[in-house]
């Protein structure tokens, strides 16, 4: 499976350097207020439009991230707050020396 991965990967990265030298040609890319750049490689332009799309996906799931994070320390202090319940309650029963017949009545046949 590890192999299969790697070639995969190195499939993937073959077909990105092919697109890349096949896209090398330059472009004017053209800002607000009139301010353009001359003779910028077309795959810079698609990279940089690259890395600002997943930075900004990224910030986008940082919110969700954090909930998730204080929604699992919550129900960690709960599972402690519950275990300790129970082990409070576990040396209740061994202190009390309960029968089994107060917790399960036999009934006569």
């Amino acid at each position: 499976m590890r192999y299969l991965v790697w070639v995969l990967r190195l499939l993937v990265f073959i077909a990105v350097l092919i697109f890349a030298v096949k896209n090398t040609d330059p472009v004017r890319v053209n800002f607000y207020a009139d301010y353009a750049v001359q003779n910028v490689p077309l795959i810079v332009v698609m990279l940089a439009t690259f890395v600002v799309g997943a930075v900004f996906g990224m910030l986008l799931t940082v919110p969700v991230s954090m909930r998730r994070r204080r929604e699992v320390a919550r129900l960690r202090r709960e599972v402690e707050r519950l275990q300790a319940v129970a082990a409070n309650a576990g040396a209740e029963l061994d202190s009390a020396q309960l029968s089994p017949e107060s917790i399960a009545p036999m009934s006569p046949l």
